[in-house]
């Protein structure tokens, strides 16, 4: 066997062992995170059975793993919305699903309500949420073009709002003042407003 060959097989195995330690931590940080919210790498280490060393070596930050611990989330939430199916049938009920499956995150990782963001810019905002702007706004534009949206309010500022009502349910159940079967009827009805075509009623 040539020594070019001897090295791609030892390298395979590597990879291998690479990718199983990162999965087992990032599986691990998501339960230790959503247990307590200020736990350390070496809590998360301890929990993944893997040594500080090693979750260091792959993630040689807090925030570092937390990107990663994020990161994989909106690929979940990016699968679930393709299966949303969000082009299909009227723009308002593909409204409906597009906020229950990004909510359902919060039930598959816990640990979302937990963490307090730290301050972003409107830059580093639209950065985090661009993966899932693309089909939502893909929804607004067929909604509006409908009638079934308020035409007259920017794409821009319904993406916005919408994130921004998403954070705001999520710091209501973080603050223990709505449960989240609460928050996502309350996300869910305040985000069907926003986005009526129908007049805003006077008094």
């Amino acid at each position: 066997m040539s020594e070019l060959a001897s090295a791609g097989q030892n390298q395979r195995p590597r990879r291998a062992d690479a990718e199983r330690s990162i999965g087992a931590i990032l599986t691990a940080a998501g339960q230790v995170f959503g247990e307590r919210p200020d736990a350390s790498m070496d809590e998360v280490a301890k929990a993944a059975g893997i040594s500080r060393q090693t979750v260091y070596s792959h993630f040689p930050t807090r925030d570092a793993l937390l990107t990663a611990l994020l990161g994989q989330v909106t690929e979940r939430v990016l699968e679930a919305i393709k299966t949303a199916d969000l082009d299909s049938g009227p723009a308002t009920a593909a409204l409906v699903r597009f906020l229950e499956v990004s909510w359902q995150a919060f039930e598959i990782d816990p640990f979302l309500l937990h963490l307090a963001s730290p301050p972003k810019s409107p830059e580093q905002e639209r950065d985090e949420h661009e993966p899932i702007f693309g089909p939502l706004e893909r929804l607004i534009r067929r909604g509006q073009k409908s009638g079934e949206f308020d035409p007259k309010l920017s794409v821009s500022w319904l993406l916005s709002a919408t994130v921004g009502l998403g954070h705001a349910a999520g710091e209501e159940v973080r603050a223990a003042r709505m449960t989240p079967d609460e928050a996502i009827d309350t996300l869910r009805r305040s985000i069907l407003r926003l986005f009526s075509a129908g007049q805003p009623e006077t008094n």
